[in-house]
């Protein structure tokens, strides 16, 4: 957040349809000269990530909000999908998520032992 505010503090002028980024002379990004403006690849490199596309953000953006619970409306709201199926290849099963499902079957399972009053 807070490099965020940095960036609009320093680069966007005030106003509702104000851009937040551009290009090097304040145009619009559009696809055709992101990957030049921003240094797409060489950044995505220089970090670990060579072969890492922009779109792969939306992808783990969303992947990430079906881990957290997101409902199966609420990720196709999030993505502007009108079917279930388009919005399921974000339903990924991770170790991590398979843990955390183990656990709560768990504590569930170990608290239906208990006699109700």
């Amino acid at each position: 957040m807070e490099s965020l505010r940095e960036h609009l503090a320093e680069h966007v002028e005030d106003g509702p349809d104000a851009l937040i980024f551009t290009g090097a002379k304040g145009a619009p990004l559009r696809s055709g000269n992101f990957g030049r403006a921003v240094k797409w690849t060489e950044t995505v490199g220089s970090v670990g990530l060579a072969g890492f596309h922009f779109y792969d953000l939306r992808h783990t953006g969303n992947t990430l909000a079906a881990a957290s619970g997101a409902s199966m409306r609420e990720l196709m709201h999030r993505l502007g999908h009108a079917t279930m199926r388009a919005a399921l290849i974000y339903q990924h099963a991770t170790s991590e998520r398979v843990r955390e499902i183990a656990q709560a079957m768990d504590r569930r399972i170990a608290g239906s032992g208990r006699r109700r009053p």
